[in-house]
């Protein structure tokens, strides 16, 4: 191999050096570096202007929360898939669910006329609600109750459907063990 005439390959790619694409290579290596390099110089708290980055040290990944949709109807007899139960409980995609923050009115069966009224309401609420618009469903805190219902948060528009049904009367905040609504 002789220094004086380097091999096409060299040669090949000294001249594609100064073409257009080749220019844009260098740019975008050029930023892709220096972007990561005052990322991490911010976050050490290094950054250019002596401001500290944020503390990430004790900060959790935000739940993932998937935005879900379907057609709900009354639960009846048969399989059960997207349906309302009563005003707490529902099958979503083949799995019970009960919204973990809110104790509703009994149907199954009611202790009086009041209970009944105020479930047959809560559960036509219950339909309506998720119906309007997409949803995220949340874990609560157990994920699941004794009765292997999954226990979770629905919100609508960043509020939860249980307190729209708390708000509305159908239903009160859940605490324990479930109360009377025959007062």
């Amino acid at each position: 191999m002789r220094i004086d005439r380097p091999d096409r390959e060299w040669a090949a790619f000294i001249a594609g050096a100064g073409t257009m694409a080749g220019t844009r290579r260098i740019a975008v290596a050029a930023l892709i570096v220096a972007g990561v390099a005052t990322g991490a110089l911010y976050f050490r708290g290094d950054s250019p202007r002596g401001e500290a980055g944020p503390d990430l040290s004790s900060r959790r990944a935000a739940p993932v929360t998937e935005t879900l949709s379907a057609t709900f109807s009354i639960c009846g007899a048969g399989r059960r898939a997207d349906c309302v139960v009563d005003g707490d409980t529902f099958w979503f995609r083949g799995e019970k669910i009960r919204i973990g923050d809110i104790d509703a009115p009994e149907l199954s069966p009611p202790r009086c006329v009041r209970e009944a009224d105020l479930g047959e309401a809560a559960k036509r609420r219950l339909l309506a609600l998720p119906n309007a618009r997409p949803f995220p469903l949340l874990p609560a805190a157990p994920a699941q109750e004794p009765h292997g219902r999954q226990l979770r948060t629905v919100s609508r528009g960043g509020r939860s459907i249980g307190d729209v049904l708390i708000a509305e009367g159908l239903a009160r905040r859940w605490n324990g063990p479930r109360g009377s609504w025959c007062q």
